[in-house]
């Protein structure tokens, strides 16, 4: 079954179908399992194709840090908001505190999130960014209790829509010791 002309289309109903970014070794496997042998290149032409196709509509074909996926166009998810109103995944200001600081630091322990925030992160934050699959313990620093090195994970960078770490935004200068104070009292 070789329909290279309707490529695009067995592309997008993967992308569709399977609900999760998917690798383009994963995109021809799932071709190759219907007696497609198609080549990496040609996928890649498929999915440009398809972003063409989408360019003036609310559906994009993105590239995050697991592989290729279909989504909402960030201008238009404003009108989804109410289907999925649910609060109670809210996340707080201390959880996205801790997760930037293993984003921008990683490896990093529990300790060195505390020095840096100044106050102590609590287990429930922790379990909550282990729970999401947002970051992992990559290890164990020598020292003494051994203390877990935490850092983020793919599914961190899926949920954020960023292919990978060096698409975070960059850190704000540090204001000068002496103007921070004033510049806070300022307000």
């Amino acid at each position: 079954m070789n329909n290279f002309e309707n490529l695009p289309n067995f592309v997008e109903s993967i992308l569709f179908g399977a609900g999760r970014p998917m690798r383009l070794s994963e995109i021809k496997s799932l071709l190759g399992s219907q007696n497609m042998e198609v080549d990496l290149p040609s996928i890649k032409v498929a999915l440009n194709s398809l972003e063409d196709r989408y360019a003036d509509s609310s559906i994009e074909i993105k590239e995050v840090a697991s592989g290729f996926r279909m989504q909402i166009k960030e201008s238009y998810g404003d009108c989804l908001y109410p289907l999925w109103n649910d609060t109670t995944n809210r996340l707080s200001k201390a959880l996205m505190e801790t997760v930037s600081i293993i984003a921008y630091k990683q490896p990093v322990t529990r300790g060195d999130i505390e020095d840096i925030r100044g106050v102590t992160v609590s287990t429930q934050i922790i379990r909550s960014l282990l729970d999401r699959e947002w970051i992992k313990v990559a290890g164990y620093r020598d020292a003494p209790g051994r203390p877990a090195l935490f850092e983020t994970t793919k599914n961190f960078l899926n949920d954020l829509n960023l292919k990978s770490l060096n698409d975070l935004p960059p850190l704000p200068e540090a204001l000068p010791a002496e103007g921070a104070l004033d510049q806070l009292e300022a307000g």
